[in-house]
């Protein structure tokens, strides 16, 4: 059955626990397809619930695909390795599978950097228009997406802006800037800890008192690296930002250059499903290394 509307756009969000498929005319955005995933999805089963979805949706007016995974990407052949949480695909060729069955473009990369690319051209970015713009996502890991002169960078390898990997301590950022933290220092989920410091638990307070620290020496190496004009941040830990927003920017007065640390501008994603915008933005904006 061919859908009433003709969609402008065709967004994915391969995410590390669900699969939404979204399409988006004239800036609205409608997700006709959710289905939760998990671990155990062969990449057959995963690729028959991404087709059934996209069948929903497609038809002879849609110009292309555009899908965002929480993974390595070679974004110009489209071959996707390693997903987060989905251990069987390690190597899919999935551009090619999915323009096989619809004969249109597919454009892939990678979940942070199509959230970057959604916040900046429907959200923070459009309310801010600037020419460099980080997405930071707090989540289960320190992603992010990089807009540079008014396009996304992404590198070869989807590997541009992985600052997560870099050594901070005695291991790497992503340990301390994410949900990871919380496993660390309480052994509980970051939502466990955040429930715990709604109620007032002070041991709670604490360590987000000290997340917040972190995340700002984060901040400030995305600052030193790439100098944007906005950062925004999104995940499950920036909906508790009012609980380290004092911390991080304390953090932040020890940047060296008071020019660039007064100008930036430090925003929570206000966009639900920005990483659906940012990829159906990519089947409309031809964008790569």
């Amino acid at each position: 059955m061919q859908p009433e509307h003709i969609y402008a756009a065709v967004g994915v969000d391969l995410g590390a626990s669900n699969l939404r498929v979204g399409v988006m005319n004239k800036g609205a955005l409608e997700i006709p397809y959710h289905v939760p995933i998990n671990n155990t999805e062969s990449p057959e089963d995963l690729i028959h619930q991404l087709l059934e979805g996209l069948r929903m949706v497609v038809d002879s007016t849609t110009p292309s695909i555009g899908i965002g995974v929480p993974s390595v990407v070679d974004p110009e052949k489209g071959i996707v390795y390693n997903v987060q949480n989905i251990p069987s695909w390690e190597e899919v060729h999935l551009a090619d599978i999915i323009e096989r069955e619809f004969h249109i473009p597919v454009y892939i990369n990678n979940d942070a950097n199509c959230f970057a690319w959604g916040e900046y051209l429907h959200g923070v970015g459009a309310q801010h228009p600037v020419k460099s713009m980080v997405g930071l996502i707090l989540g289960t890991g320190f992603g992010l997406g990089l807009v540079l002169d008014g396009r996304l960078y992404s590198g070869p390898h989807c590997g541009a802006g992985e600052v997560g990997m870099l050594p901070y301590k005695e291991s790497i950022l992503e340990h301390y800037c994410s949900g990871q933290f919380f496993e660390r220092e309480l052994q509980q989920s970051g939502s466990k800890v955040y429930e715990k410091a709604m109620l007032g638990d002070v041991e709670a307070k604490e360590v987000f008192h000290t997340f917040g620290h972190h995340v700002g020496k984060g901040i400030q190496t995305v600052m030193y690296a790439y100098d944007p004009e906005v950062i925004v941040l999104g995940g499950s830990a920036a909906k508790a930002l009012h609980l380290y927003e004092e911390s991080l920017h304390q953090a932040l007065d020890s940047f060296a250059y008071k020019k660039q640390r007064d100008d930036i501008i430090i925003k929570t994603s206000g966009l639900e499903n920005a990483g659906i915008y940012g990829a159906a933005s990519l089947a409309l904006t031809k964008v790569g290394p």
